[in-house]
């Protein structure tokens, strides 16, 4: 009868460490925060080019991970209307935000995903190939919150 206590404990044990592992390297390994600088800032493709520029940003936080080209998300405002957006940049269709770490909180992509889909923000490029089969994409609100994230692009859908 001890064995099979043991058995049941040590199996429940060792459940539970790895599900606290799992859920730490998800949610909080590997994530930094991002120091935008000078050539690392929140940038847009013009519809006239197809060299993204920087646009006007305040009060920026980001976080990223070197472990997988998707981690970036990044929360901001913007001085810029959406009407001054969408006559000088690339809207970017089929953004779809992607899930942040809960420690991340400025960034919910369940609100971005159904603004998007409503109309109330709009989606722009930002960074077409930032990685191979990855795009940096922006959405914009029309109060100036904006939040950005790299998405995977059609090339690997194919």
């Amino acid at each position: 009868m001890n064995a099979g206590r043991f058995a049941v404990v040590f199996i429940v044990l060792t459940a539970l460490l790895g599900g606290v592992a799992l859920w730490y390297t998800a949610e909080r390994a590997f994530y930094e925060p991002v120091v935008f600088t000078p050539g690392a800032e929140i940038r847009l493709v013009p519809l006239t080019s197809n060299q993204p520029e920087p646009i006007l940003v305040k009060g920026i936080e980001g976080t990223d991970a070197a472990s997988s080209p998707i981690k970036f998300r990044a929360c901001f405002t913007t001085p810029m209307s959406l009407a001054m957006l969408t006559e000088t940049y690339r809207i970017y269709p089929g953004a779809e935000p992607l899930i942040a770490p809960s420690s991340f909180d400025c960034f919910d992509a369940e609100v971005i995903g159904k603004a998007l889909e409503s109309g109330e923000a709009l989606a722009f490029l930002s960074e077409p190939e930032i990685h191979k089969g990855v795009d940096r994409v922006v959405a914009v609100f029309p109060d100036g919150r904006a939040f950005a994230w790299n998405q995977p692009n059609a090339s690997l859908k194919d």
